[in-house]
């Protein structure tokens, strides 16, 4: 592509618009990472080529709406119940969409009434100083926080019964996937370098940080340490960062035992997992759970991020889903538990008209910390934010009535003005020279 023979087929270097196309068709689901033999990795490819092309020119609405994600989610936090009903209002919401460059098809994920960090910042106790031999740090990431911090509640719940005393970062923090995902490398270095400056005395002090959401743990184990080669610190990071399944199978006190399930779970594993982290240790954890695991050998989910949310896309994302994942969920029995610790997988399995709502692996384990799991469809016993349809209308409603309100507004200032220059006969004041 750059260094071409004058007959080369793509021309434009990183401007190229065919190679741009060609890619925008790659989910960056690391698949080829681990299951090609040459071990290439289109995602890495894929983010460096937008960052080029995109380089001093404005960007498809999705990489604003969707790459900058983690600040609206933590703007959204302020009045997350009326920005839920506004994004879920039919004609607004829809309206929302187009400009933000996402599928119509899609319905936004609603954001929780309470995040993780302001459950966290309220709960009672003294969190663990860095050096603390049984300290984890557990990673807040955008996903879990702002949409299912159900998950982080249940993850520390198995992690302190393990014996380990949790701490959560004091000031806000970002593994930059949304931006590096988008091709947007400046600002997703600038947003890893500042997350490194917050973790610098856990990292000093060798502490082990704990992630949920499987995307996010691969930023820190592979592409962060991409953009940064020479940085040791975030060498030093890549090293402790670990899957919650890692943590509770390699470096639990010895003698504890998570709750046992007895029974059967299809378990979808996030693509990036598969590529970068593996599922060893879930396999591990799930088999001491006396859980009979089925892991989906489907490939990806097809929702992959952002990309199935991006405006032209949703029917290949379903189509994909449909070769394997989809099918599989539906098949499951109302008594089985559905896992699926990636954001996407459960966002793509609770839309694809299956029935069921995909858990995380540590909502069902705390669930069993509390006794039996519900008979069927255990997935209702964990807290999922919803839309009352109520608000949805209600804020349709309001928004129109104040653009009833502002188009009234406008047209008596207006007429007010048009008065003024016509004068008190109704006749036009004529403009004087000085």
């Amino acid at each position: 592509m750059l260094d071409g023979h004058a007959d080369a087929t793509v021309t434009g270097g990183w401007r190229s618009p065919e190679v741009r196309d060609a890619l925008d068709l790659c989910l960056a689901c690391k698949g080829c990472k681990s299951d090609c033999p040459t071990g290439v990795d289109m995602a890495t490819y894929k983010a460096e080529f937008l960052a080029h092309h995109y380089a001093g020119r404005l960007r498809p609405a999705a990489h604003y709406s969707m790459g900058w994600l983690p600040l609206w989610a933590s703007l959204a936090q302020a009045a997350p119940r009326p920005v839920n009903a506004l994004l879920h209002a039919p004609v607004w919401g829809r309206l929302g969409k187009r400009l933000a460059g996402v599928a119509t098809e899609r319905d936004a994920p609603p954001f929780a009434e309470e995040s993780f960090t302001q459950w966290w910042s309220a709960r009672d106790g003294t969190p663990p100083d860095p050096g603390d031999e049984r300290a984890v740090l557990l990673w807040p990431d955008t996903f879990t926080n702002h949409f299912h911090p159900g998950i982080a509640r249940a993850a520390v719940r198995l992690l302190e019964d393990a014996g380990f005393r949790v701490a959560v970062p004091a000031r806000p923090v970002c593994c930059a996937l949304t931006w590096i995902s988008t091709g947007q490398l400046a600002t997703a270095a600038r947003v890893l370098q500042r997350t490194v400056d917050v973790l610098r005395p856990w990292i000093a002090a060798g502490t082990p940080v704990i992630g949920l959401e499987p995307s996010c743990a691969a930023v820190f184990r592979s592409d962060a340490p991409e953009l940064f080669p020479e940085d040791l610190d975030v060498e030093r990071l890549a090293g402790l960062f670990r899957t919650l399944a890692e943590q509770l199978v390699g470096h639990a006190p010895e003698g504890w035992r998570p709750p046992v399930l007895n029974r059967r779970a299809m378990v979808q594993t996030h693509c990036h997992q598969h590529a970068v982290l593996k599922d060893d240790a879930d396999r591990e954890l799930m088999r001491r759970a006396a859980l009979d695991a089925g892991v989906l050998d489907a490939g990806c989910c097809g929702l992959a991020g952002n990309f199935g949310f991006e405006r032209g896309h949703h029917e290949l994302s379903m189509d994909i889903g449909e070769l394997g994942v989809l099918p599989a969920v539906r098949r499951a029995s109302p008594p089985d538990l559905v896992l699926a610790d990636g954001f996407s997988c459960r966002t793509q399995i609770d839309a694809g008209g299956t029935g069921r709502t995909a858990m995380h692996l540590a909502e069902a384990l705390a669930l069993g910390l509390d006794g039996p799991l519900p008979a069927e469809h255990p997935e209702r016993a964990v807290e999922r934010p919803a839309v009352p349809a109520r608000d949805a209308r209600l804020a349709g409603g309001a928004v129109a009535a104040l653009g009833v309100l502002g188009g009234a507004t406008a047209g008596a200032v207006l007429r007010h003005r048009r008065s003024a220059v016509r004068g008190p006969a109704g006749k036009d004041r004529a403009m004087r020279c000085p």
